[in-house]
């Protein structure tokens, strides 16, 4: 690592730590119900249309429901969008119809916070589909996994309570005083430092060459704000975040950076206030940024040791393949950590030209379930996850009933835990199994051998983790992968979600355990450790095999020659 490189993880850590105080401290303040009166009689109109008390307290299994069901009819309205774009207004360019296969797989992936896409967004979409059915999207999609994460907290903090919270209240609060206000900030912003955002028709002009060229206008620096603020990714040019248009500059990049783990970040503040001791909030919080800082100390050294056949011919070391000038391997290789440490899938640079250990990082940053700050909400349920996991091992280690927070870990919540857990290893293993053993699966791969593989790996790891950056290699826009990674995409979602909800649902339920001299700590260095190595040995053992197959051994041949 240079003095640059340090220089800029530390000034990040540092304003997303600052920043995600107060942040923590409104959406604990929103999960409560804590917010001033001007702000009910906002929500009042839109609970009566809804037909909806929020004040009224949902059972886990009607809080699933609602959830399942609005996600279903979001995804619904986005497919139907698509497929009949050519008769909407707002389309300078004339797109034509979305195909069923793309349209399903699009509508799927950003229903479901994973912002998949296997087209180019400037050539597909016109400005309303952009607008109203992905940015749309980007809103619900983030407040739905911010309410799971308001249902689990309520889990740990109430006493005997029926019910986890109203998802309504959640969602209309999460969308309307939190997403929307740290998305119209970031679009200003971007707005000031050149991001496009218009209405009008796509520009033709001559090159200096003399030859003609396209250049795509539309409103960019709304939809770029939410995709950064909900970790969603996706993007409005198929460059994403590379593009000049989506991210102009060195600041614009770091706002980029900050703004996906800023929620993340500040949810494990409210998950301290809401059960009463901010210092478990601290320790989750170290455990996710002890595992960020390792992977940004492998990612950002490998691109500057770069590809040592090039260094052979006396070219310079350092891996600037795929990466923009205007940012550099530091800024690129912390984004990349960023991006997949969140399940945000926004990219500054191409994966796909990462070095093998490199692009190794990202892959391994989702499949540990992206719980390293994660995806809003996502990242702070799938690390509590996690810590129920923790104390139950530790339990069996010095043989007493494990409880966490007061609350007894029982047989039912291991099994649910168990479920969360393995749920997602599962879709990704059998996709990729699927799609290296059907020709239909083999036909997108343009690289064979081991980074071939490492290019389905990844995309099956991105889509049932709810991510959508990709190894760009791999050509996925066909019916096959279009098919596949839509079922990956909703299973790696609600697949999780369910069981999250029926855990909390039982921790609602049960009395809280007075603290006594056997109750283990679960806010100093010792359970950090614990849960680092629960995450670790848990959530990314279930890969190692496939790992071994495709970046590692890409790896050992490439510095075989010297």
């Amino acid at each position: 690592m240079t003095t640059s490189a340090w220089g800029l993880l530390a000034l990040y850590l540092v304003l997303v730590v600052v920043l995600a105080w107060p942040v923590g401290r409104w959406m604990a303040a929103l999960m409560d119900g804590r917010v001033p009166q001007w702000i009910r009689r906002v929500e009042a109109p839109i609970y009566r249309l809804a037909g909806t008390d929020p004040e009224r307290s949902m059972p886990w299994t009607q809080y699933a429901f609602a959830l399942l069901a609005f996600n279903a009819v979001g995804a619904l309205f986005v497919y139907g969008l698509q497929r009949v774009q050519p008769w909407l207004p707002l389309n300078p360019a004339n797109m034509a119809a979305v195909s069923a296969d793309s349209s399903f797989n699009t509508a799927v992936s950003f229903a479901t916070n994973a912002n998949w896409q296997g087209y180019g967004g400037e050539s597909t979409m016109g400005y309303l589909v952009q607008m109203v059915a992905l940015a749309g999207q980007n809103f619900f999609s983030a407040a739905t996994g911010i309410a799971v994460a308001f249902a689990l907290i309520r889990g740990f903090a109430q006493r005997s309570a029926a019910g986890v919270g109203n998802f309504w209240a959640d969602l209309v609060r999460s969308t309307l005083w939190l997403l929307l206000p740290l998305s119209i900030v970031v679009a200003l912003f971007h707005v000031s430092q050149g991001s496009l955002q218009n209405f009008a028709p796509y520009l033709d002009v001559h090159t200096l060459e003399g030859g003609k060229q396209t250049i795509a206008m539309g409103p960019v620096a709304s939809q770029e704000a939410i995709k950064m603020v909900g970790t969603n990714g996706g993007g409005f040019f198929n460059a994403n975040s590379a593009h000049p248009f989506e991210n102009p500059n060195a600041w614009t990049n770091l706002v980029q950076m900050i703004a996906i783990f800023l929620i993340p970040a500040g949810l494990c503040f409210t998950f301290g206030r809401g059960v009463g001791d901010i210092r478990q909030g601290w320790a989750v919080l170290a455990a996710m940024t002890v595992l960020f800082v390792a992977m940004v100390l492998v990612v950002i050294p490998a691109e500057q040791a770069g590809n040592p056949h090039l260094a052979a011919l006396g070219t310079a070391g350092a891996n600037m393949e795929g990466k923009e000038a205007r940012f550099g391997i530091d800024a690129s290789g912390l984004f990349a950590a960023i991006t997949t440490a969140a399940s945000c899938g926004a990219v500054n640079g191409m994966h796909d030209s990462f070095t093998p250990l490199g692009g190794m990082v990202p892959l391994v940053l989702m499949q540990l379930g992206e719980v390293v700050f994660g995806g809003v909400g996502s990242g702070l349920y799938g690390m509590l996850i996690f810590a129920i996991l923790a104390v139950f091992i530790a339990g069996l280690m010095i043989g007493r009933t494990p409880e966490y927070l007061g609350k007894k870990i029982e047989a039912y919540e291991m099994k649910l835990t168990s479920v969360a857990i393995l749920v997602t290893p599962i879709v990704v293993l059998v996709g990729t199994a699927i799609a290296v053993s059907a020709a239909a699966g083999k036909a997108g791969v343009a690289n064979p051998g081991a980074h071939g593989f490492t290019e389905i790996l990844y995309a099956f790891t991105s889509a049932a983790n709810n991510n959508g950056s990709a190894f760009a290699g791999l050509s996925a826009n066909t019916r096959f992968y279009n098919t596949m990674l839509g079922l990956a995409v909703w299973l790696g979602r609600f697949g999780v979600i369910v069981p999250v909800l029926a855990i909390a649902g039982a921790l609602a339920r049960k009395k809280r355990i007075p603290v006594s001299a056997g109750t283990m700590p679960t806010h100093g260095p010792l359970f950090v450790a614990l849960l680092i190595g629960t995450v670790l040995l848990v959530g990314l053992l279930n890969y190692v095999p496939a790992l071994a197959l495709g970046p590692a051994v890409e790896h050992l041949v490439l510095w075989s020659v010297q």
